[in-house]
């Protein structure tokens, strides 16, 4: 099944969660939402009843999805809608793709937990994706996600959450000094949590003193594999969040660091530097535990 989304209404709908709402109640077949440049000004919901679902944008700078609410913003019930209401793409269903498109939170800086994409699915991947936010832009819900060639920027904990979530060939933007780039959630009883394979780190000018992550939940799980960081890197790498507990749970792993950010030397002491034979165990398929998106 086709659907087409355009800022021209004879050729399609004018509104992406117009498009998602006509896929007729307990369509299982895969659903292809073809969405045409332009910037889309909605929030959107992916619910958990949909079929798998694919979003396939012609260009990641030109096809362009936004929305602007923040934890403060005052939902329907009169309420701020706290962090995990305030997604522009929420996403709950078992099988859902995104191609060649911007998911952008607008808020802007200073307001607060603002996420662009929240993904609570079964199997989610992102290719060719750019995620702009500032204070957590991406939250990994559940499951098992795959990010490939994907942009990521922000500035507080902005990869955040407990699924098994694989980054291949990303770029992490560090916008802001003295953030973070991940805090995970990771479950005690899951092998992995974040894996950035062959990713770059990047920044702002003069951006300095970014952590490369702190443990939002005790068993947080991390680990950069060949991974190219700028200065924007602080020397030790890794923070605890104030919990000095949480240094003996989480596993924090870094193999093949390059860069002006790479200080295997200066990192935190209960971090590690995987050996080579560990470090090649984190393969695409061995970290989603079989399942291998370039297949779906």
């Amino acid at each position: 099944m086709l659907i087409t989304v355009s800022k021209r209404p004879e050729e399609g709908f004018v509104s992406l969660q117009e498009a998602l709402n006509s896929i007729p109640q307990g369509h299982s077949r895969a659903v292809t939402i073809r969405i045409k440049p332009g910037i889309y000004e909605e929030k959107i919901t992916v619910s958990s009843e949909a079929p798998p679902i694919l979003l396939l944008g012609e260009d990641p700078h030109s096809t362009v999805i936004s929305w602007n609410d923040n934890a403060h913003t005052l939902g329907p019930d009169g309420e701020p809608l706290g962090t995990f209401r305030s997604g522009t793409l929420n996403i709950f269903s078992g099988n859902f793709t995104a191609e060649n498109l911007t998911i952008r939170n607008d808020s802007g800086p200073g307001t607060g937990q603002a996420v662009a994409a929240f993904v609570d699915a079964g199997q989610a991947v992102f290719r060719r994706v750019r995620l702009l936010g500032d204070q957590d832009t991406l939250y990994t819900g559940q499951g098992k996600q795959y990010y490939n060639e994907c942009y990521i920027e922000g500035d507080v904990d902005y990869i955040f959450g407990a699924a098994t979530a694989l980054f291949d060939r990303c770029e992490l933007h560090n916008k802001r000094s003295r953030g973070y780039i991940t805090a995970a959630s990771t479950p005690e009883d899951s092998a992995f949590g974040y894996v950035f394979l062959d990713c770059r780190i990047t920044s702002g000018e003069g951006v300095s003193e970014v952590y490369l992550g702190r443990p939002w939940r005790p068993h947080a799980h991390v680990a950069f594999i060949r991974t190219a960081m700028d200065g924007s890197i602080i020397p030790e790498g890794w923070h605890n969040w104030g919990q000095p507990d949480r240094e003996k749970t989480s596993r924090y792993e870094e193999s093949g660091s390059s860069g002006p950010g790479a200080c295997p030397e200066g990192r935190a002491a209960w971090s590690r530097q995987l050996t080579a034979q560990e470090a090649a165990e984190y393969r695409v398929l061995s970290v989603l535990d079989g399942w291998h998106p370039e297949g779906y």
